[in-house]
C-alpha cells in the first residue's frame, strides 16, 4: 500500500492572521499535538525576528519528538543558515525553499524577474542541501504560473538536491480532474519527480482542496498539505476521514493515530480559535499538566540541568545557572527533579533583582452576582501608582490592574498554583511565567491567600523584566 504523508500548515498560516495570533505557549501545545498525532510534518512560520522566532522554533524542535519540522528559508543565502541554525537540533528538521512562480507574484513577492527566479531556486535549494538532507522545493502559485516555466523550475530544483516538490494550487480555482490532470503533465514533463516525492498544496476557496488533493494522489502525489481549520488547505479531519474510509480500497494509508483525531481537533480548534478575548490577561489560560516533560536526579551534572532549563524555554546566564544548580542539588538529594521542580528552582533561584514595583495593597472584589474588579496599590520609584481593572475573575482582573500600573502587556506563558503546606491556614505558591522580545521570565509567590501569592509572583517576573530593560549595555 502507499503510505500517504501530511504535512500540517496550521502553525504557519497562523502567522497570516490579522487578529488572534498564537502565542509561544499555545504554538508549542500545537505542535505537541500533532506530534503525538503522528503527523508526518510540520510546517512552521518564516523566521522574522531572528532572535524571538529562532528561540521559538528550537523550543518547538525540542518538544517534537516524532515529526519532521519544516521551515521556510526565505529569498537569500543568510535565510538559509538562520533557518537551519533554529530547527537543526529537531528530530527530523527540513529546509522549504518556496519560490513564486506565476507572472504576478515574482515581481509582487521577491521584486525578481524569471532568470533572477531560476537562479534563486537552484542557489537557494544547493545551500540547503549543504545544511540539511531534506529539503522541499515548493512552487507557489504553480497553477496559474507558464507551464513551460513551471516545468524548469522543477527540474532546476530537482537538480540542485530538492528531495521534496511541492506544487500549490494557491488560487484554489481548479476543478478536481483538472488538478489531477496538472499532476500528471508534471510527471510526464518532469521525469525527475518519479524519483521524489510531490506534494501538494491546495487552496480550499471553492471548497474543493479536500477532493483536489485525492486527484493527486490518484495521479502520484505522496504527499498533501493540510490544516486544522482548512481554509488554506484540505482540513486534517476531512483529509483523515477520506484515508480512513477509502484507504483500503484505493491502496493507500496514512500514519495518523483515527481514536485520537477527533479529541485532538478539538483541543486544537480551542487553542487557534480566532475569537480572544478583548480584556483577559490570560493568553493561553491555565495550564494543565500531564506527564513531566522533565526528569532529573542527583546524578545529573550542571550541563543535564542547563539543557533541561533551556528546554523549558529559559536563557540563563552562567552566574544564574550556578545559583540555579545549587538550589537543585539540594532538592535532589531528596526526591528527583521534574518540571514543575525545577521551574520553582528556576523563578526563585534565577535573576533575583531589587525590586522596580513592590506591593503596598490590594482590594478585591469578586461573586458570583458581579464582575471581579481589583485595585492594585505598587510603588515604583518612590511613587505610589494605582491600578483599577475588571477582569473575567480576581486573579485575571489584577494581573490587568498591573498592567494598568506599567502601560505594559506580556505574554503570560504559563499560571500554576499549588498548596505547600496542609491544613485550613495552608500556604499556596504560585508560577508565573511572563514573556518578553521572546524571553521567558518567571517568578514565585508565597502566601495564605492565592489570589495575594499570584500578585507576587507576577510582580517577581515583571521586576525581573524590568531589571534587564533597563540594564541592557
Amino acid at each position: 500500500m502507499k503510505r500517504i504523508r501530511l504535512n500540517d500548515i496550521t502553525l504557519r498560516e497562523a502567522t497570516n492572521r490579522k487578529e488572534g495570533g498564537l502565542s509561544f505557549k499555545e504554538i508549542i501545545e500545537v505542535a505537541k499535538i500533532l506530534d503525538r498525532l503522528n503527523t508526518d510534518v510540520i510546517s512552521l512560520a518564516p523566521i522574522v525576528n531572528e532572535k524571538i522566532d529562532s528561540l521559538l522554533v528550537r523550543t518547538v524542535s525540542s518538544a517534537v519528538k516524532r515529526s519532521a519540522l519544516s521551515i521556510p528559508v526565505g529569498f537569500n543565502a543568510a535565510g538559509v543558515k538562520t533557518a537551519w541554525e533554529a530547527v537543526s537540533e529537531a528530530a527530523a528538521p527540513r529546509l522549504c525553499v518556496e519560490a513564486p512562480l506565476s507572472a504576478v507574484q515574482m515581481e509582487f513577492v521577491c521584486g525578481k524577474k524569471p532568470d533572477a527566479v531560476m537562479e534563486m531556486i537552484s542557489e537557494l535549494v544547493s545551500e540547503s542541501r549543504k545544511y540539511c538532507a531534506d529539503v522541499e522545493f515548493a512552487a507557489a502559485d504553480a497553477t496559474r504560473t507558464d507551464p513551460e516555466f513551471l516545468w524548469q523550475a522543477l527540474r532546476t530544483a530537482a537538480a540542485a538536491g530538492a528531495t521534496t516538490i511541492t506544487i500549490c494550487d494557491s488560487a484554489g480555482t481548479m476543478m478536481p480532474f483538472e488538478f489531477g490532470s496538472f499532476i500528471r503533465s508534471a510527471y510526464d514533463n518532469v521525469p525527475e519527480l518519479h524519483d521524489l516525492t510531490l506534494s501538494v498544496k491546495c487552496s480550499d476557496a471553492l471548497s474543493m482542496a479536500a477532493a483536489n488533493a485525492v486527484s493527486a494522489v490518484a495521479a502520484g502525489a505522496a504527499e498533501a498539505a493540510v490544516s486544522v481549520g482548512g481554509g488554506s488547505a484540505p482540513s486534517l479531519e476531512s483529509a483523515a476521514a477520506v484515508i480512513r474510509a477509502r484507504g483500503d480500497d484505493l491502496d493507500y494509508f496514512c500514519n495518523i493515530k483515527f481514536t485520537e483525531l477527533h479529541r485532538s481537533i478539538a483541543q486544537m480548534n480551542w487553542i487557534t480559535r480566532p475569537e480572544r478575548s478583548g480584556t483577559s490577561a490570560f493568553e493561553t489560560g491555565m495550564s494543565i499538566y500531564g506527564p513531566s516533560d522533565v526528569t532529573l536526579d542527583a546524578n545529573d551534572d550542571i550541563a543535564a540541568v542547563s539543557k533541561a532549563a533551556l528546554q523549558l524555554g529559559y536563557e540563563l546566564s552562567e552566574e544564574d545557572m550556578v545559583k540555579v544548580y545549587d538550589t537543585f542539588k539540594n532538592v535532589a538529594a531528596k526526591k528527583s527533579v521534574g518540571t514543575k521542580e525545577l521551574e520553582a528552582i528556576i523563578a526563585t533561584s534565577a535573576l533575583q533583582v531589587p525590586p522596580s514595583y513592590e506591593l503596598e495593597s490590594f482590594v478585591i472584589n469578586s461573586g458570583n452576582v458581579i464582575n471581579a474588579t481589583a485595585n492594585i496599590r505598587c510603588r515604583h520609584n518612590g511613587e505610589v501608582c494605582t491600578g483599577l481593572a475588571a477582569g473575567d475573575g480576581p486573579i485575571d482582573a489584577a494581573f490587568l490592574a498591573i498592567e494598568q500600573i506599567t502601560g505594559r502587556h506580556y505574554e503570560l506563558d504559563d499560571f500554576q498554583i499549588q498548596a505547600v503546606t496542609e491544613g485550613r491556614e495552608a500556604m499556596g505558591s504560585t508560577l508565573v511565567k511572563l514573556r518578553s522580545n521572546g524571553k521567558l521570565y518567571s517568578g514565585n509567590g508565597i502566601s495564605t491567600d492565592i489570589i495575594g501569592s499570584s500578585i507576587r509572583a507576577y510582580l517577581n517576573a515583571l521586576n525581573k523584566i524590568s531589571y534587564e530593560e533597563n540594564n541592557v549595555q
